[in-house]
């Protein structure tokens, strides 16, 4: 892929400032792109944006299509007509620091209430008409998500496979009961899916008048309890009653001595072929719609992926089976045209992974804070060996901070002994010919310095933060996805910094529009 030179920030919105309790696509994220232009950034990285379910992850979403409501911007809500002013003018007080989701889900649920209310009554002229062709458009994922959400709000928010047996086997008589039940409730859930996608569309618009493209982030696999699974069964290995027969995991790895369980139902692989991979195509293509760029996660479970038997409950007792491979993308590509994709290319990557991710061209991920572990592989992740097809991470959402990272004790944040860490930490130092009083700096212009095409930053590095503010511990349930940052902490000088180091190494970009 022939990708400028440039670099980016890696934030995820829910972490952005706003007196809602959880970052949106509000005023702060236009403030945010305001940054990223000052700083000379490029590109703005995010999780995946869809509707989180347990454990508040991004990465297990109530559907791959739709987005989450919680980013709905209360003061764009006023702004386009949808509630009043009066509505939103006294938030309850949350945390600056961290998303309570339980809290947030509350107060959002009653501003989200409001304005479809208001909607109903009194909906603006101009937004009459993109709900209508909104439902249109989307309509091959909608009409089953909102009537999904319908029914779980109906089942007090249970997975699908603890509904009543008509529901769970899809019973066309009782589909069709429950859609005239419920047909406001499903209105009400479609009206939230335009209103999301409305307010995605001026943010990102907003962004190109900055000079800054946006890259997604793009889940192999989804999560069990979610619309596409329940109502397309027969893609997945699933047994009568909707449970899984295999799940989905990794095998020991950088971030567990035991592998990880992640659950998530497995693709039968072979029925998804004989459709062409349309499913595939149209996720693709969704996503294409809404971002520059894709980051495509666990890339090489497309070559071979690790398969659990749903009853162990640890990740060792798995297998290696074969993924579909080039099949899946050329199909994709020929749908589509060429895919600006990056390649999440990390865990146990074999050459058969590097020839498919080759065959397309596809750029894959070099992370810093991989570079110097006791692992035999470690060399690839130096810079120094870098081609330039790559982007470099300092680390991702599933790392430490580099602050975090580099002064951890054994038995926090870290596997490692005494003796690993200090040996990974003299590498380090040996490496930067320098005291690591900055690291955080350091490694970021070690990023910048390589020849990858693109240098990507967690904001918590670019602010120097430590492993309390880190966005997820792997195999962790509790915790994970609540980080925020302050926007003082956006500083000139952290700004003015970052854009010096960008412009050193030829980063900027070409042309920016004013």
């Amino acid at each position: 892929m022939n990708l400028a030179r440039g670099s980016g920030i890696l934030l995820h919105p829910t972490s952005l400032p706003g007196a809602w309790g959880i970052g949106d696509l509000g005023p702060t994220a236009y403030q945010f792109v305001d940054f990223l232009k000052a700083a000379g950034q490029s590109w703005w990285q995010r999780l995946p944006l869809g509707p989180t379910g347990y454990g508040n992850s991004p990465y297990l979403c109530f559907s791959a299509f739709a987005g989450n409501p919680l980013l709905i911007s209360s003061s764009k809500l006023v702004e386009d007509g949808f509630v009043l002013a009066e509505d939103v003018k006294r938030p309850p007080s949350f945390s600056a620091e961290r998303v309570d989701y339980r809290r947030v889900i509350e107060q959002k649920r009653v501003i989200l209430s409001k304005s479809y209310a208001q909607f109903q009554t009194h909906p603006p002229a101009e937004h009459r008409q993109g709900f209508s062709l909104f439902r249109e458009k989307h309509a091959s994922w909608l009409e089953d998500f909102s009537l999904f959400m319908a029914l779980k709000e109906t089942h007090r928010g249970h997975a699908w496979i603890r509904w009543e047996p008509p529901l769970i086997t899809r019973d066309p008589q009782a589909l069709q009961k429950y859609s005239r039940r419920l047909r406001d409730r499903m209105n009400y859930h479609r009206f939230l899916q335009y209103l999301f996608y409305h307010q995605w569309a001026a943010l990102r618009q907003y962004c190109y008048t900055k000079g800054v493209q946006t890259i997604g982030d793009l889940p192999i696999y989804i999560a069990h309890d979610s619309s596409e699974v329940w109502s397309h069964p027969d893609l997945f290995y699933l047994d009568d009653q909707g449970q899984s027969l295999v799940v989905a995991g990794v095998p020991p790895d950088y971030f567990s001595a035991t592998g990880q369980r992640w659950g998530n139902p497995i693709y039968r692989w072979d029925v998804r072929a004989r459709s062409g991979y349309q499913w595939w195509v149209d996720r693709f293509r969704a996503n294409f719609a809404l971002v520059d760029l894709v980051r495509l996660d666990h890339f090489r479970g497309f070559e071979s992926y690790w398969e659990i038997p749903a009853s162990e409950s640890y990740a060792t007792n798995g297998r290696w089976v074969k993924g579909p491979g080039a099949e899946l993308f050329a199909a994709v590509k020929a749908a589509l045209g060429d895919l600006p994709v990056i390649a999440e290319d990390l865990g146990v990557i074999t050459p058969e992974v590097e020839t498919l991710r080759d065959t397309f061209g596809f750029p894959g991920m070099r992370i810093l804070q991989m570079a110097f572990a006791r692992d035999p592989k470690a060399h690839t992740y130096r810079p120094h060996n870098y081609i330039q097809n790559c982007i470099v991470y300092t680390a991702t959402h599933d790392h430490n901070t580099t602050v975090g990272w580099f002064t951890a004790e054994p038995g926090k944040e870290t596997t490692q002994s005494k003796v690993e860490i200090e040996e990974e930490r003299a590498g380090v130092l040996k490496y930067l010919g320098t005291d690591g009083r900055e690291i955080h700096w350091e490694m970021i212009r070690l990023a910048m310095s390589s020849v990858a095409q693109l240098a990507m930053i967690p904001l918590q590095d670019v602010l120097g933060l430590g492993s309390e503010c880190r966005m997820n511990r792997p195999v962790t349930l509790k915790g994970n996805w609540e980080w925020r940052f302050h926007p003082d902490q956006l500083t000139e000088e952290v700004g003015t910094r970052l854009r010096d180091l960008t412009d050193l190494f030829e980063r900027l970009p070409m042309t920016t529009p004013q």
